[in-house]
Formats: structure tokens, sequence, C-alpha cells
């Protein structure tokens, strides 16, 4: 039998995660000494300790190294639990690509423009959802508050429940910059099923993979947050994929302080 000091060194664990192993169930000392207190581990145990360092080095939780070790002595239940983390680590190998491709392009633009020091570009993905739309060509795009207007009235009477979050948000669909007859999408996620109106369809929006800047104030400075947007797409091997479009986590609905508002500016891209 093993003192816990000794079988600490000899395993390479820690007093104090051997305790906590026992009081999860993961390595429970041999004998525990009535009178003292005092936990021995049986020399065998040394192997059960070296297969939690394992597991822990691979990044498992105390109830999956709890689930592993009792299907240890099935090849296949544990080729699952190894097959499924490995698909877990890809995926964060890959978040950490990508952050790293973002603070390299950073560090290199960093005192050129000074651009990135004022925007900052994020990638992620927009969820499957249910949304309201009401797309139409519009004189300008200074008049989308109109599409909104419509689509509040012309579904007045179904009472929509707004889903949280509700992105808010204007779709561009024209490939070029046009001063008139643009045509314009707005469009918000709802909760539950409506039938459509004369303008507004409800269907579900796909996933998308967006890179996008924040910004408060008005709406001036999009053209600087386009410039950005491009610039980070290019450097970091992307291509845009489809409509640009504005989510308006705060806007002229909530408030008419040009200074208060928050977009977030969007471009759909996908690896080149």
């Amino acid at each position: 039998m093993l003192k816990i000091g000794l079988f600490s060194k000899l395993s390479r664990i820690s007093i104090r995660m051997l305790r906590y192993y026992d009081e999860n169930g993961l390595l429970t000392p041999g004998e525990v000494d009535p009178a003292t207190g005092y936990r021995y581990y049986h020399e065998s145990q040394l192997m059960e300790a070296e297969r939690l360092l394992a597991l822990r080095e691979m990044g498992f939780g105390v109830e999956a190294m709890g689930a592993i070790l009792r299907a240890y002595q099935d090849p296949e239940a544990l080729g699952q639990f190894l097959r499924v983390r490995r698909e877990e680590l890809r995926a964060e190998l890959e978040k950490t690509r990508q952050r790293l491709a973002l603070l390299e392009t950073t560090l290199e633009r960093v005192g050129k423009d000074g651009i990135i020091m004022e925007y900052n570009v994020t990638l992620k993905e927009l969820p499957r959802r249910q949304v309201a739309s009401l797309r139409e060509v519009i004189p300008s795009y200074w008049q989308e508050g109109e599409l909104w207007g419509r689509m509040m009235t012309e579904t007045a009477g179904q009472n929509l429940q707004i889903a949280e979050p509700c992105y808010s948000m204007a779709i561009f669909h024209d490939k070029e910059y046009r001063e008139e007859n643009v045509d314009v999408e707005v469009q918000m996620a709802v909760k539950g099923n409506y039938r459509d109106t004369e303008s507004v369809r409800f269907f579900t929006a796909e996933p998308q993979t967006i890179a996008s800047v924040t910004v408060q104030g008005s709406y001036q400075q999009m053209g600087r947050v386009n410039q950005v947007l491009a610039s980070w797409i290019a450097g970091n091997g992307y291509e845009i994929n489809g409509p640009m479009f504005n989510i308006y986590h705060v806007g002229p609905a909530q408030t008419a302080d040009e200074s208060q508002w928050v977009t977030e500016v969007c471009m759909p891209v996908e690896k080149k």
C-alpha cells in the first residue's frame, strides 16, 4: 500500500486532485484508515492514475472521464468517445486558426492606416431561424423605413411573437450601388407559424457564415466600415458569397439620437 503523498509523487497527480477524483468516484483509495482518515492506494492503481492523466491531457471533463473508464474494456465504446473528442478538438483547432489569422491581419495593418484600431471584424454564424420578410424595390435606401411600417401594418392582426434575438435586418440585394430603385428586403426573426400577407412572407432562413463589424453612431461611417470588411475578407482567405446586410441592434425605431444607434454590418462569406 502507498500513502497518498507517495502515490501522488509516483502518479504525478497532486493530492488535491486525488481527493477531487475520489469525491467524483474516479479514483477511490484502496483503504482509508478509520481512525486517522489517511488514504492508502494499491500499487496497481497507478495504472488507473495513468489513464486519468491521459484523459485529462486530451481535454476530457470529469463526467466524460467517468463514462470512459466504465467503458474502458469495450473497444467500440471507447473508440466512440475518442472519435467524438477528436472532432471537438478539430473544431477548436479551426477556431484557433481563424483567431490567429485575424491576429496576424491586425498586426500587419496596425500603424499603416489605423482602420483596424477603429473597427473590429468578427467571423461568426447566424443560426437557422423563422423569419418574417418583406422585399421590394423602393425609390432610395432612405425609404427603408416604409418597408418596416408596411410589415407591421400587414401583420398587426396576427400578434407576431418576436424571437430573441430578433435579428432585425435589411438585406441589400442589388449587385451594385444604385442611387434609385433599390432592391431591399427587411427581415426579423419570429416565434411560431403565421400566414403570408400581401407583401410579407414567412419562411425558415438557413444558417449563414458572416464577417461583421458592429458600429455605434450614424450611418455616414458605412463606407469606411465596408472598406474594413472587404480588406479583412480578402486578407483572410474568404470571399463574399451573398448580399450584404445590416442588423439593427438599436436603430431609429428605438431612438432618434443617431449617436445611440448600434448597427452590425454583415457580409456572408465562405472559404476560397
